[in-house]
């Protein structure tokens, strides 16, 4: 039975399109679903304490360096645990919410989700499908001043997740009547 990573990043948490649209294709997707409400539950922002714990050998991390990566790892092995990631999200101010991108920071670890090689860097996280559910207001989905969706494909890439469906919340949802 698939897994399914179903992630919200809008702060509207009533009446947002790209909730809605992620919802409808989190069910047409069938199987088991982890979510993660990025806007009803806010992550924290990575600093600098942070950032060097990532950096540190797993092996001679101190307790305080693995508590401050208890977070990431969750965030991970979801991530790692789901087939397909159903993410929701809106355009504000032409990218990724800041909900959003604190998930993106906060899941990108060298050595976990991504590697250097001589050829590059590597994305861990193969074998995965995304489906993104984009809703502007006033930003044509896709066009050059939408800079979520090419972020976050790149994204996503970058982590190994290269099957990437970036949809319009508008075209995802049925038509409301006049």
């Amino acid at each position: 039975m698939p897994h399914i990573l179903h992630i919200d990043a809008s702060a509207n948490l009533t009446t947002s399109l790209s909730r809605a649209a992620s919802a409808a294709l989190t069910a047409q997707q069938g199987g088991t679903v982890t979510r993660r409400d990025l806007a009803a539950h806010p992550l924290p922002q990575i600093d600098g304490p942070w950032a060097d714990a990532r950096l540190t050998d797993p092996a001679t991390r101190s307790p305080e360096d693995a508590a401050r990566l208890t977070l990431s790892d969750t965030l991970i092995a979801e991530l790692q645990a789901a087939d397909t990631i159903v993410i929701g999200a809106p355009i504000y101010n032409f990218a990724a919410p800041a909900s959003l991108k604190a998930w993106m920071d906060l899941v990108a670890r060298p050595g976990v989700t991504f590697r250097y090689t001589p050829d590059g860097p590597q994305g861990l996280l193969t074998g995965k499908k995304a489906i993104v559910a984009v809703a502007s207001g006033g930003v044509p989905v896709g066009s050059d001043i939408d800079f979520l969706s090419s972020h976050l494909r790149f994204f996503l890439g970058f982590i190994g997740i290269t099957d990437v469906d970036i949809l319009a919340a508008k075209d995802v949802l049925p038509p409301v009547a006049a």
